[in-house]
């Protein structure tokens, strides 16, 4: 029988379980333990945050990994985001994916004036004297590497703190580094 969890991915942890290079890195395995064969469904890089679903079937990390179920990020980006930005967000940008130039797909894309209390703090970013932050709310049926601190920073606004909110109908609603095993995700 399978297993499922959903886990709040802290910022610093590597979105896997073994680590073959020889620098000291944080794993998922740290924060709890899961069974044998359990794999993350999709990756949050080690600066990235939030909703993470682990499983023990392959057959569902393909179905969630599909171009049908959506991903929410809510990304802190440097300065105060305009309309026009996420305008040109909403219809597609160009970024570079593995040495191509690549125009993303439309994407709903919005400016976010209250965060949920799952997000927290966080670490600190950096001061106030470099200047304002704004947060914006990103959903995306794909995923290429990075994607969505490309997309910002194609924009003028480069991400600061990325968090994954949503994956499909599944919400963010655990702190960081809460761990919660489920019967299925859909």
């Amino acid at each position: 029988m399978h297993r499922h969890f959903l886990i709040h991915k802290p910022h610093g942890f590597l979105s896997q379980f073994i680590y073959a290079k020889k620098r000291n890195k944080k794993l998922l395995g740290e924060l709890h333990n899961f069974p044998e064969g359990t794999m993350a469904i999709g990756r949050l890089d080690e600066d990235s945050e939030g909703l993470l679903l682990l499983t023990t079937d392959g057959m569902m990390s393909e179905l969630v990994r599909s171009k049908t179920v959506e991903k929410e990020y809510y990304a802190q980006v440097d300065g105060m985001i305009n309309q026009e930005a996420i305008d040109k967000l909403k219809n597609g940008v160009e970024i570079g994916f593995k040495g191509i130039r690549y125009s993303t797909k439309k994407c709903d894309a919005k400016i976010i004036s209250e965060l949920p209390s799952c997000i927290g703090e966080g670490r600190k970013i950096r001061d106030e004297r470099h200047g304002p932050t704004s947060w914006i709310s990103i959903t995306l049926t794909e995923g290429k590497f990075r994607q969505v601190r490309k997309m910002t920073a194609a924009v003028g606004f480069p991400t600061l703190r990325l968090v994954r909110i949503r994956v499909g109908n599944i919400h963010l609603q655990l702190k960081a580094g809460e761990v919660l095993e489920v019967e299925t995700f859909f």
